[in-house]
C-alpha cells in the first residue's frame, strides 16, 4: 500500500473526522472507501444505475406528477 500525504481544507478535515467517529473507522480507511465508491460509481453502466434508483419515487403516479407540474410552466 501507497503512503501519500493530502492537504485537506478546515471543513473537509471537520467531515473526515466526524465520519471516522461516526464509523469507528480511521480517517485513512473513509478516505479509501470514499476512493472505492467513486471508481465503482464511475464503472456502473446506465442499465445498472437506473436499476438500483427504481423504486424511489413513492408519493404515486411519477408520470401524472411530472405532467403536472410541466403544465405550470406554461
Amino acid at each position: 500500500m501507497t503512503r501519500m500525504l493530502i492537504s485537506l481544507g478546515e471543513s473537509d478535515r471537520r467531515w473526515l473526522e466526524q465520519k471516522a467517529q461516526e464509523t469507528g473507522a480511521p480517517m485513512s480507511e473513509v478516505v479509501r472507501q470514499a476512493i472505492r465508491q467513486a471508481q465503482a460509481a464511475e464503472r456502473k453502466p446506465l442499465k445498472e444505475l437506473l436499476a438500483s434508483t427504481k423504486g424511489i419515487w413513492t408519493k404515486g403516479d411519477g408520470l401524472k406528477y411530472q405532467r403536472r407540474i410541466r403544465r405550470e410552466w406554461r
